[in-house]
């Protein structure tokens, strides 16, 4: 619960003048990158890596990145100290003095070391950067107001309700109600408190020098929780490397490396919805033999993954990826394959803790019309798949709508296709030496009655993703 500051607190006499604060490249860029968030375009995660970021100052991207994920992170309970401070509190303000609001309370009530002054100063320049002139009089009056604010606490206590543990997580009730029926209270808790936690930045090695190039730049990695060829960053900034400049390395989520691993090989592969390439990538590398066409509906997504991958070193494993644009949910005709990757787009809730806004934009309706794409892609895929052949189907949702439902209803459908479990191929990577030890025990764990694999955040350190493998029989 917040309380208000005795009347006397010195923060109330707090002088805001706009027109002398310089904006600081940092939350200028953090006010560019939630306003098109706000807007529903792309995803955080994303937006940190772009260009405009990148160029900061390390410390300038550090604060960035906090800001952006903050806000995201506790926009909710946000909201609910900054509306009742509001002359009409049910009024819907324009994005721009949503995001700056939001901004100047993350950072008085959520962050310890940076001045009142500036966080005020700077969200009222940001407003009136946006040409709200008028409004940035209202921004200042409403932050000063936060100023005597006691700090709200981050702890999320064990044995909460449904809406108390979502509303001391920053999470919306329906979607924690939907985790505590599904997985019980004590995994939901657990997936919410990761999706308040910074992510790890996991990496992919395409180079033998690699890991010591990083070393040589002060980047220090350790390995990963499953795989042994992945690494996590422990301490530096690998986007300001050589090596992850020329695509010696690059940025995988570790789960996202393991489904292209559960893969296993093919002579002929198809990865649907492929972009941004990165499980290709490894279903090319893992296949040095194989035919492996890269599909993706998007033009634009298509052609980013060609330039993502392009610029990696394992130039040999791109030359023999064949690119194509094409509706995953619409067969092509003429071709069959022994191997197909059908990771579909999806909620995206096992990803919250990267892209937190996924928890302000979801709504229920969503997951139905997401079954009812991802159905239509895995119909197709499997009449894409020779008998003998087999399937991975996956997504990165902890929702049931796009998981065991969708595959229990195309399966009833297509009843020539059989379940299979990872059991066996988890104990075929460890034979390869492509897990860990402690990896192989956990991820048997994670393998249901039925043989998916399910992770689930705050279990393991991935993402969440639920993950089927499918063989066709006759």
């Amino acid at each position: 619960m917040m309380t208000a500051k005795s009347s006397s607190d010195p923060a109330l006499k707090l002088t805001i003048k706009p027109k002398s604060v310089a904006i600081s490249p940092a939350r200028r860029e953090a006010f560019a990158i939630l306003l098109e968030l706000e807007r529903g375009h792309s995803y955080a995660d994303d937006l940190l890596r772009g260009q405009r970021v990148t160029a900061l100052s390390q410390q300038d991207r550090n604060l960035c990145t906090t800001l952006v994920l903050g806000v995201l992170r506790w926009q909710i309970r946000l909201d609910s100290a900054i509306h009742p401070l509001l002359a009409r509190p049910n009024a819907r303000l324009d994005p721009e003095i949503r995001i700056a609001l939001r901004l100047g309370g993350f950072q008085l009530l959520f962050l310890d070391r940076i001045p009142a002054h500036a966080a005020i100063g700077e969200s009222v320049g940001l407003a009136k950067a946006a040409g709200h002139k008028f409004a940035s009089g209202m921004v200042n009056a409403i932050l000063r107001k936060l100023t005597v604010v006691a700090k709200p606490s981050v702890d999320v206590p064990e044995h909460l309700s449904p809406v108390e543990l979502a509303e001391a997580s920053g999470h919306p009730v329906w979607l924690v109600e939907r985790w505590v029926s599904f997985y019980g209270s004590e995994t939901a808790r657990a997936i919410c408190l990761h999706g308040q936690q910074q992510p790890i930045v996991a990496l992919r090695l395409d180079s033998v020098t690699a890991e010591d190039e990083l070393a040589a730049e002060g980047i220090r990695v350790e390995a990963g929780a499953l795989l042994t060829a992945a690494r996590v960053v422990a301490a530096g900034d690998v986007t300001a490397s050589v090596a992850f400049r020329e695509g010696r390395v690059r940025i995988q989520e570790e789960g996202s490396q393991l489904i292209a691993e559960l893969a296993g090989s093919g002579s002929q592969i198809l990865d649907c919805c492929a972009a941004p390439g990165g499980k290709t990538l490894i279903l090319a590398a893992n296949n040095p033999t194989a035919r492996v066409v890269a599909s993706e509906a998007s033009a634009a997504r298509l052609s980013a993954m060609q330039r993502r991958l392009s610029s990696t070193a394992n130039q040999a494993s791109i030359r023999r990826i064949e690119f194509r644009q094409a509706d995953a949910a619409v067969r092509q005709d003429g071709d069959a394959f022994d191997l197909v990757l059908v990771d579909v787009p999806c909620s995206g809730t096992g990803t919250l803790g990267r892209n937190p806004e996924i928890r302000h934009r979801l709504q229920p309706a969503d997951l139905e019309r997401h079954h009812k794409q991802q159905c239509a892609i895995l119909r197709a895929a499997l009449q894409s798949t020779i008998v003998g052949g087999r399937l991975v189907y996956s997504t990165c949702s902890l929702e049931p709508e796009e998981n065991e439902a969708v595959v229990a209803e195309v399966l009833i459908e297509a009843g020539n296709w059989k379940w299979v479990s990872f059991a066996a191929r988890i104990r075929e990577l460890q034979t390869e030496g492509r897990l860990t030890d402690s990896g192989v025990e956990h991820l048997l764990q994670c393998v249901g009655n039925d043989g998916a694999l399910r992770l689930l955040p705050g279990k393991l350190a991935t993402d969440g993703f639920f993950v089927v493998l499918l063989e066709r029989v006759s």
